[in-house]
């Protein structure tokens, strides 16, 4: 096989590999499937795209790769004909607050450009169209409107402003003028001229006078540009019978005011510059702003008794001591009930007056300025570099939508350039499929001029958009912060910002880009993938979705099963042949093997959550009832309003009932039913810690419980060992060579970094002393040595260790060590491992969970297990809430929520609650269509 045609693989051994040979065909579409832990995500990113990374990297000389990091070299033996490589993976969402859809996309960018090249200024204050003009214009437009009329050419040098500008008149004087204009009135400039310094003067210098004819077209051109020299750009011509002011200006001025801007220029439209961010929120769109009820949750108490939160009650402390000098000087007792003291009162103990109250206090010699509780919170939560004061300030502080800018991000001139009556504000919070249509046939409505600047600019912005609709993103909005968005979302995105490069030959390796698709956009996706293949790439897609599978050139199967027992290609082949085989994901695809619907669905326990009139984002006020102590689902097309009917109205309504945590919900009438809820749990889709010290022992928290249970071993007791004794992060057991790492990293200054077993401890991370203790014949290293199911065995009569373990086995994970390093964790065992630590919490029988898409990164057969972890929690009373697109997911719920029709402003309504089958009669419902044949 020719390297022209086929990526070829040979002797990979990275993670659990075994040594794998594979062909993998160019400019096709390779889907690498397999169970969760198999080793797809090795051979595509540790492998493939590491090398394609590495060999990148090499090309830097050996100076400049001493500062980038070094790129480790895969364990394989050869790869050939590999191009160059971009990953697009799910783990890089940014969370700057500054970066939005339109930023990462580029099309903010385009826009900004459109919008200082093309775009139309009006006034703030007027609404009219700003002027500005260039000398001839203005030598054009006085012979224009003024011909034969005598006039005089003025150039503004003090505008509104005090002073007597004694040296000013000398210095202009000295030039050769003779004559000055002050407040309106024209005079002589004569030796030791001045005006009165108390008050505020115009004054203009008078540079010609002049009659407007042909004979002095010349001179009044020259005495335009000088006027223009001397005020900076601005001219005034004063026009005689009938006495008439005009004023002309280079820059962009309003005639009726005389306000002028700056040139507009990409910066002026950038939020993240000084020169275009609103002030009031340095371009973040929002403020913390002091929430009174927090700092008075209760008025009937009085200020001794602790009413204003922040002071505390009465004790001998400094602001606390300064209040009470102010309740003597304003004769205000600080035993009356907060609701009876006058709001005068209230507000200068939270605001201070404006003035700053001078008080004579006896903490400090200084006399201080008392700034107002509320001041207070604000400065110390700006100002204070220590993280602790800053929480204990945010405690009574709200995120509100920014009052100067309005949420906008951009200063108040910058909102007033517009295109097509439209500023850049107002196009970014529309949906990118309304935005896509406006700019469809904008060029008909611009001005001869305004298209010859704009046409490249609106091809590009039309191109880009065109890719983001592609890949089923028309619901987002360009002002939309990326912290928000899924996984998925962002991947798109990102996959859209690629197509839009349009680059040949490369190697893309994507990571579950239908995370987060409604089947219905599925199809869209494909698409975006078979596209970027077209244009000559080799598309290869980690990915566990039957219809993007189905859709490959080529299907590579990893497996048999996960982990240490995975790790070689089952099948390899066309989608139809990989069919043919036994593999567990052919059983799947042929339907040989499902997950089966239930023969009778769960009715509840006759309570239900009845959340009424949910607003938020783009819900139109939907009434939304949940069945307590079923398995409750949530669907609907990507952008239909769920994060936002769950994540962010429902769960915070929750977690305020049960842990009167300060999350603020999004806007709703009420709710009712709360009283059956003692407990509610959230999992969402962040990954988890990745560091090298991490491990699932520790991260599901058992490890504490297993080194209390080794120090309470006799022998540990005799020599005094606590807990701390058996933690590899703590100086006392560890081994103090590798730092109770196990391994030792040996710097190669320009090659990588190579990891070697450290020699003191081989790898068991202890020091001898504490490797001695034993319980049940092992180390506190054998047991992180253990595999989960191992674990199981061995913790079987330790019930508090052995129920958070046993979870982990439930979930699929028995394959994994307890202290394998979190950073060789694969997405789907992540996902896991965190799924199992919040499951792993005793439940109540009355707990709420909400889980967001947990089937990311899980093959078929991991889900039939994770359903079964889900149905017992259900059996003993609890209450699931899933929000999931996976048809098989989708099938087994008790009780479906679909929420549509369309994403962003076409969806936010209620179709259907109520069991799975009376969802199939929903005619505009997009789930319907595709859960039909799964029910037949």
């Amino acid at each position: 096989m020719s390297e022209l045609d086929h990526i070829e693989v040979v002797g990979a051994r990275a993670h659990n590999l075994k040594n794998i040979d594979i062909n993998i065909p160019k400019n096709k579409l390779v889907v690498i499937t397999g169970i969760s832990g198999s080793g797809k995500s090795s051979l595509a990113f540790d492998t493939i795209y590491a090398e394609g990374h590495r060999r990148y990297m090499e090309t830097f000389g050996t100076y400049a790769r001493q500062f980038m990091g070094e790129m480790e070299r895969p364990d394989v033996d050869k790869i050939s004909g590999l191009s160059p490589v971009i990953s697009i993976e799910q783990k890089t969402t940014n969370r700057n607050p500054r970066s939005t859809v339109g930023t990462v996309t580029e099309v903010y960018d385009f826009m900004r450009l459109l919008f200082a090249r093309a775009s139309e200024a009006y006034s703030y204050q007027t609404g009219k169209k700003m002027v500005k003009f260039t000398d001839e214009e203005i030598l054009a437009d006085i012979y224009k409107k003024y011909a034969n009329k005598k006039i005089t050419m003025l150039a503004p040098i003090v505008r509104g402003r005090k002073g007597h500008y004694r040296e000013l008149f000398e210095e202009t004087r000295k030039k050769g003028f003779v004559k000055v204009r002050i407040d309106g009135e024209i005079k002589d400039l004569v030796p030791k001229l001045q005006v009165d310094r108390y008050k505020i003067h115009d004054i203009e210098l008078v540079v010609d006078r002049l009659v407007v004819n042909d004979e002095m077209r010349l001179r009044m051109l020259q005495s335009i540009q000088q006027s223009l020299q001397i005020g900076k750009g601005l001219v005034f011509a004063l026009v005689h019978e009938p006495d008439k002011l005009v004023q002309y200006s280079k820059k962009l001025m309003c005639a009726d005011t005389g306000i002028s801007y700056e040139e507009p220029s990409p910066n002026t439209f950038s939020f993240n510059s000084p020169y275009g961010a609103c002030h009031g929120c340095k371009g973040l769109g929002q403020q913390h702003t002091i929430n009174i009820e927090a700092v008075i949750p209760d008025k009937s108490l009085s200020i001794a008794e602790g009413g204003i939160l922040p002071l505390g009650e009465a004790r001998d402390a400094y602001f606390y001591k300064i209040v009470e000098q102010l309740s003597k000087k304003h004769k205000f007792s600080l035993k009356t009930p907060i609701e009876k003291l006058p709001s005068s009162i209230l507000n200068l103990i939270l605001y201070g007056n404006e003035e700053g109250e001078i008080i004579e206090t006896e903490v400090d010699e200084n006399e201080a300025s008392y700034e107002g509780v509320a001041s207070m919170i604000i400065r110390w939560f700006s100002e204070s570099s220590s993280e602790g004061i800053r929480e204990w300030a945010e405690k009574f502080m709200t995120l509100k939508s920014c009052s100067v800018c309005n949420g906008t991000r951009l200063k108040r001139e910058s909102l007033f350039f517009k295109v097509d009556d439209k500023n850049i504000a107002e196009l970014s919070a529309l949906n990118l499929h309304f935005l896509f249509q406006w700019f469809e046939d904008l060029e008909k409505r611009l001005s001869q001029k305004q298209q010859v600047i704009a046409k490249d600019i609106l091809k590009e912005i039309s191109a880009r958009l065109g890719f983001l609709l592609n890949v089923g993103l028309g619901y987002l909005s360009l002002d939309r912060p990326t912290r928000t968005l899924s996984g998925g979302e962002s991947q798109r995105i990102r996959l859209a910002t690629q197509i839009g490069s349009q680059l040949q030959g490369i190697t893309y390796i994507l990571d579950e880009p239908s995370i987060g698709l409604h089947q219905r956009d599925n199809q869209q996706l494909i698409e975006a993938l078979q596209n970027l293949r077209d244009i000559g790439n080799s598309v290869l897609v980690v990915e566990h979705d039957k219809d993007i599978m189905l859709a490959a050139d080529h299907l590579i199967d990893v497996g048999p099963k996960a982990g240490i027992h995975g790790g070689k290609i089952v099948a390899a082949g066309t989608p139809a042949q990989v069919c043919k085989s036994s593999s567990e994901t052919a059983l799947y695809l042929n339907n040989k093997k499902k997950i089966e619907v239930p023969l009778e669905r769960r009715t509840g326990n006759g309570n239900a959550l009845v959340l009424k009139g949910a607003t938020g984002n783009n819900l139109k006020g939907i009434d939304v009832t949940i069945p307590l102590g079923t398995f409750v689902l949530v669907t609907g097309v990507s952008g239909s309003g769920k994060s936002t009917l769950i994540n962010e109205t429902l769960y915070p309504i929750l977690s305020k009932h049960c842990y009167d945590s300060n999350i603020d919900p999004m806007p709703f009438k009420k709710i009712s039913g709360l009283e059956h809820i003692d407990k509610v749990i959230e999992i969402d889709q962040s990954p988890i810690g990745r560091t090298p010290r991490s491990n699932p022992a520790t991260y599901c928290n058992f490890f504490t419980d297993i080194r209390q249970l080794y120090a309470a071993v006799p022998e540990a007791k005799i020599r005094g060992y606590n807990a701390g004794r058996f933690s590899f992060n703590v100086k006392a057991g560890r081994c103090e060579v590798c730092e109770g790492g196990g391994l030792r990293v040996i710097e190669m200054n320009f090659l990588p970094d190579v990891y070697v077993h450290c020699e003191k401890c081989n790898g068991k991370r202890y020091n001898r002393e504490t490797l001695e203790i034993r319980y049940k014949g092992k180390s506190i290293s054998d047991v992180l040595d253990m595999t989960v199911d191992e674990a199981v065995e061995f913790f079987q009569h330790i019930p508090y260790v052995y129920r958070k373990i046993k979870v982990l086995q439930e979930v699929g994970l028995g394959y994994i060590t307890l202290g394998q390093s979190a950073v060789t964790l694969s997405g789907g065992e992540a996902q896991r491992v965190k799924l199992s630590t919040e499951l792993a919490k005793k439940d109540t029988g009355k707990t709420f969970y909400i889980l967001d898409e947990p089937t990311t990164g899980l093959h078929f057969q991991d889900i039939n297990l994770l359903l079964n972890v889900l149905n017992k929690l259900v059996n003993r009373g609890n209450t699931v809430l899933v929000i999931e697109h996976n048809l098989d997911v989708i099938k087994v719920a008790d009780y479906i929520i679909d929420l549509g029709p369309e994403g962003g402003q076409g969806g936010g309504q209620l179709l259907y609650q109520g069991e799975p089958k009376g969802l199939l009669k929903v005619k505009e419902s997009y789930t319907a269509k595709f859960l039909k044949p799964e029910l037949a």
